[in-house]
Parts: structure tokens; C-alpha cells; sequence
């Protein structure tokens, strides 16, 4: 019986055929001794031990008395590559794991020696619907002295495990092979996958097929999954466990409103349309990128042609355009150059993309407004400042990302990627050196543009674009849900329609009025319900194109259809009044008046964190 490759090195396996047969003699032949010692002559009885199944003998662990632990009249002599022994529970022994019995050194325990690795006989079950056998694993165990106990051991490591409709599966060597790039595999690992294979995909059952010569037959378990997804767990409540709270919505009923709308845009017809959008949502993002580059150009050369009182809004509405076609690349296919230009998402200065990759497309998407949403948590941090403090408090420390946070950051998750991640995210350094190169170069584009402008004496011009970038920005992000308090403690109905909640948890978002204009001007988020419906469309414009259908299959279900919400006039008050106005924490809590609140020592304190968390790269978003 082989054991599981999880729990053991692969060069243990292939020794452990040759290795049992012994390790069963020795056993039997330890009981017969154990039996001939204790219808010998009386001894003192043996002291109990504390120990766990997974305990070993170590020599140089302190030894007992002479009168407490007397030799055997006829030692056993250990096999030569099993110096020490602790042996477990086992049917073919009398052993108590509680009485372990320890073989005695064939030398003294303070002599000078070499020995071979220490094997540890480690007993595990394999259970069947209709058994459950014994089998002795072999484990080399270190001869090291015990470490200390008063500091925490680290976790064990995780599996190789990524879980679908509650089975596991080793996806290891799909990484290199994912059509849609490496790392929303590599990312996904101790993850439930079911809602990403259902909704991020065109044809889930093309990828079902592959998912099964992958599968390790059997269930998962919790010990399979990451309970903080493997993320910064301030993302989530204290008490999140992702096993316990990821929604699993069931996708296989028939009939239910994504299947229908995917089959109306299968049709050669509507192929040919969502096409052509996407051609020319690329057009108009390259011309963006170019209108970005001449009117700096014009601030820079031509000042008296280019105003600070035209310039700021201008930049404004053109890193937010830009922003919102970097929102739909991050959707797309991680490979090639894309893994390069979906950083153009940071240019609003508000997200990080190499980590919204994952927060926005893995977490947000498939499971809107549940526990493991995250961007119900997207603009609290700034909830524990005394309320008249968040504007330029936040400000600073949003200045603190550009001038060094996000190159902490940075360095950071390259240090990461470095010593942990490539292989695992990316497959290799090859496969991985364009998302770093996107991620480094955006952070050189963002401080460069404000070094230049502060040595081009045009400081001002860069601060008041990036005031206004940043917090329109900022509200944009939190205005297409309902993320203030009331609403936010909502749960997802896993037995509902996984579509149909999409668009009951989400708003479109208008600017000036018009869909194709909105759509950049709104960072993507004007069709933001076919967005959320379809979140493996590439562009903005492939959205406004199958609104139609969208509206239709969710009439045919009874699913209401309300009016898009302008940002300006129905959002912007609302969340100005709860993330501006609302009094801290430390003030609800602790009952304080607005002077209190803004001048006691905590809130001084706090207010000082929050501004030098930004220049370390800790973010509030």
C-alpha cells in the first residue's frame, strides 16, 4: 500500500515496498520479545509518556533513571538503518499509544557518532465505504533536538489541491497549459474553483472534461483548502474561513439565466458583433492612450493651450478612461503582451493590478457581496479616521503609494515571486517576467510623471489632477454596489440563480449619458450588470452590445431590469455622506462629540498610522 504524496517525499515511495516487508518482521518480532520480557522476572513498571502518533524517539532527548527504565534481559538488536524506534498503535502489536516503548542506544547518549536517518514508523488510515486497513508509513525524521516549544510550529504545508463541485483536483501540470494564462490557475490553488470554471468560461463543460484527468478520486476536505485564501487576511472579517464561507452555487440545473444567455451568443451572428466591439473598444483605448500622451505634452511645451483649470479634469477623465480599459484586460487572458498592459488598470492611482487580478476577477466576481467578496472591505480603513481628517488624510496617503508604498509593494511581491511563487503562479521566471515588467513599469510612470512635473516647476498642474483622479476614482469603485453598512451584511442565496443575483447586487453606472462614452468615463462600470453576468466578455463594448439578451432572458425569469444610476446625482451624495461624514468608529463606540472625537490621543495616533502605512504600501484598497 502506497502512501499519499502529499504527506511524503517521492524518494521514501520507491523504497517503501523494499522496507516493508521488514518493518513487519521487526515488529513481530518485537511483540514476541515484549511478551518473553513480561513473563520474565518482576520490573519496575514503565513510566507513561505523553506523546503524539507522529512522536520520535530523539538520543538526544534526556534519559531515565537506570532504576526506572532497566535493560531487557535480551535487548533486541535494532536493524542497521533503524538506530531508535518509537513504534505506534498497531494491530500486529500489543503497544498502547499511550505506553510508547522505546528501544534502548546501542551506545551511550553524549558519545560522539555519525548515524544514518532516523526512520519513524507512523501509522495512518485508509478508509474505503466498506474498510478501514493499517499500513505502515516510513518517514525519515531528523536527528536535530526537539525544537523549542514555547514558539508556535508553522502550519503544515497545504496540498497540491484546487477543488471543484466538492471533489479534489491536482492541477500542477495544467499550469503551463491554461488557455486563459498561468496565473488564474497557479492563483487558484487551495481554492474552490466551481464558480470560476462556471462563470469565467464560454463553454464550462469543455472545461469540465479537462478537469477530470486531473482529479485525485476522492472528496475534498477542509485541511485541502486555504482558510484566508491565501491573502492578506485583513481583506476579510477576523473570524472568515474560506471553507466555511465560499458560497457553492449550484450550476447544474437546467434552465437557469446564464445558460440561456450564453446560448444566444453563440450564434455566428452575435460572435461576429461582440467581435467587432471588441476591435473597436481597442481602437479607442489606443486613441485614449495617445490623447493621454499629447496633452501632458501640450502642459509640458505649450502651457498658455493648456490651462491647469482645463488640464486636471482632462487628465482626470483620461486616467479614468484608461483605468477602465486596464478594468477589462485584467478579465482577459493573462498571456502574451496582455500580461503587460493590463497594468494600465493602476493609472487612476487607486488599484494595484497584480493583486486586483485576483481580488477583483477571482473573489469579487464570482461571489458578490459574500464573505469572501472583498471589496465589501474596499474603503473602510479610512472609517476609522475622525471624519473630518479622510480627505487629506487619505490624500497624503495615497501620495505616500506613489512616492514609495507601491515600490515597497513592489519589491515585495517580487521578493515573493523570487523565493516562493513562480513556479507555482507562473510555471517558470520566462512565463512570469512580462507581469513583472508591467508591475514595475507602471510604478516608474506614476512617480515619474509627478518627479518630472515637480522639477518642471509645474507641481501644482500634477496635484490638482491627481486630487481629482484619485477620489472620483475612489468613489467610483464602491458606487456600483451597495457596500454601505446596512446593505453589506446581505448573504448570497447559494439556492438562487447565480446570474440572477448578479444583476439584483448590482448597478449600471452613467456620467454624461451616453453608453460608449460612460463606458470609459465610468472606469467600465456603465454596463456593470452584463458585466457582472458576463465577466469572460473582453471589452465594454462586447457588454452594451448583449445588453439586449441579458434583459430579455432576465425578463422571461421575472428578474426586474432597474434604471442605470447617474454617479454624479444618485451615488455621490450617498457615499459622501456615509465615508465623509459618518463619525469614526472610536466615536460611535465611545459616544464622543466631534471635538473629542478628532483631537484624543487615539484618534492622533490613528491618524498618524494611516498616513505612514501609505508610504510603507499598506493600503486601504
Amino acid at each position: 500500500m502506497t502512501p499519499p504524496t502529499s504527506a511524503y517525499s517521492s524518494a521514501v515511495q520507491d523504497r517503501f515496498d523494499q522496507l516493508q516487508q521488514d518493518v513487519e518482521s521487526l515488529l513481530l518480532n518485537l511483540q514476541q520479545q515484549i511478551e518473553l520480557n513480561q513473563s520474565q522476572a518482576q520490573t519496575p513498571p514503565q513510566p507513561q509518556f505523553k506523546h503524539s502518533p507522529n512522536a520520535t524517539y530523539s538520543p538526544s532527548a534526556p534519559s531515565l533513571p537506570a532504576s526506572a527504565n532497566p535493560s531487557p534481559p535480551n535487548p533486541i538488536t535494532p536493524l542497521p538503518h533503524l538506530p531508535y524506534l518509537l513504534l505506534p498503535a498497531s494491530p500486529r502489536s500489543p503497544f498502547s499509544a499511550s505506553s510508547p516503548t522505546h528501544l534502548p542506544p546501542t551506545h551511550p547518549p553524549n558519545a560522539t557518532h555519525k548515524e544514518p536517518p532516523m526512520i519513524a514508523l507512523v501509522p495512518f488510515l485508509k478508509k474505503t465505504p466498506t474498510e478501514s486497513t493499517t499500513a505502515i508509513a516510513i518517514a525519515p525524521v531528523s536527528q536535530e533536538p526537539a525544537a523549542d516549544n514555547s514558539k508556535p510550529a508553522p502550519p503544515p504545508p497545504l496540498p497540491n489541491v484546487w477543488i471543484y463541485d466538492g471533489e479534489a483536483y491536482d492541477l500542477t501540470d495544467f499550469i503551463k497549459r491554461h488557455p486563459g494564462g498561468e496565473f488564474f490557475i497557479g492563483r487558484t490553488k487551495n481554492r474552490d474553483i466551481t464558480a470560476l470554471v462556471n462563470v469565467l468560461h464560454r463553454n464550462p463543460a469543455k472545461v469540465k472534461h479537462v478537469l477530470k484527468k486531473y482529479s485525485l478520486g476522492r472528496p475534498a476536505t477542509p485541511a485541502d483548502m486555504h482558510p484566508k485564501y491565501d491573502a492578506p487576511p485583513f481583506l476579510f472579517k477576523p473570524d472568515f474561513d474560506g471553507w466555511r464561507d465560499t458560497p457553492r452555487f449550484n450550476f447544474e440545473p437546467k434552465g437557469q439565466l446564464l445558460d440561456a444567455i450564453r446560448t444566444r451568443l453563440k450564434t455566428p451572428e452575435m460572435q461576429a458583433r461582440i467581435a467587432q466591439m471588441d476591435f473597436l473598444f481597442n481602437l479607442v483605448t489606443v486613441l485614449l492612450a495617445v490623447t493621454y500622451v499629447l496633452v501632458e505634452g501640450l502642459r509640458f511645451g505649450l502651457p498658455q493651450f493648456m490651462p491647469i483649470y482645463l488640464f486636471a479634469p482632462l487628465m482626470a477623465m483620461l486616467r479614468i478612461s484608461l483605468s477602465g480599459a486596464g478594468h477589462y484586460l485584467i478579465h482577459r487572458a493573462q498571456v502574451k503582451f496582455n500580461k503587460v498592459f493590463a497594468h494600465v488598470f493602476d493609472i487612476n492611482y487607486v488599484p494595484m493590478a497584480h493583486v486586483v487580478m485576483d481580488g477583483h476577477t477571482l473573489m469579487h466576481h464570482p461571489f458578490t457581496q459574500s464573505e469572501v467578496d472583498i471589496k465589501r472591505n474596499v474603503f473602510t480603513a479610512v472609517m476609522d479616521l475622525p471624519r473630518y481628517y479622510r480627505v487629506p488624510l487619505h490624500t497624503l496617503h495615497k501620495l505616500g503609494h506613489i512616492w514609495t508604498g507601491m515600490f515597497v509593494r513592489a519589491t515585495e511581491l517580487t521578493m515573493l515571486g523570487i523565493r516562493f511563487g513562480v513556479q507555482n503562479l507562473y510555471g517558470g521566471w520566462q512565463r512570469a517576467l512580462p507581469h513583472y515588467l508591467g508591475l514595475w513599469a507602471m510604478r516608474a510612470l506614476l512617480c515619474g510623471e509627478c518627479l518630472v512635473f515637480v522639477l518642471h516647476g509645474d507641481g501644482l498642474a500634477w496635484l490638482a489632477q491627481f486630487i481629482l483622479t484619485l477620489w472620483i476614482s475612489t468613489f467610483m469603485i464602491v458606487a456600483s454596489h451597495d457596500f454601505e453598512d446596512d446593505a453589506a451584511e446581505t448573504t448570497p442565496d447559494e439556492s438562487e440563480d447565480w446570474a440572477v443575483q448578479q444583476i439584483r447586487n448590482s448597478y449600471d453606472l452613467t456620467m454624461v449619458g451616453n453608453k460608449y462614452i460612460d463606458c470609459f468615463l465610468s472606469a467600465g462600470l456603465s454596463p456593470h450588470r452584463v458585466h457582472h453576468v458576463l465577466p469572460f466578455q473582453k471589452s465594454g463594448f462586447a457588454n452594451i452590445a448583449s445588453e439586449a439578451i441579458v434583459r430579455e432572458e432576465a425578463a422571461k425569469l421575472g428578474v426586474a431590469w432597474d434604471e442605470p444610476k447617474n454617479f454624479f446625482c444618485d451615488r455621490m451624495p450617498i457615499m459622501a455622506r456615509y465615508y465623509l461624514l459618518t463619525p469614526s468608529r472610536q466615536a460611535r463606540e465611545e459616544n464622543l462629540g466631534v471635538l473629542r472625537e478628532h483631537l484624543n490621543l487615539k484618534a492622533l495616533r490613528t491618524s498618524a498610522l494611516y498616513i505612514y502605512r501609505g508610504f510603507m504600501g499598506v493600503g486601504s484598497i
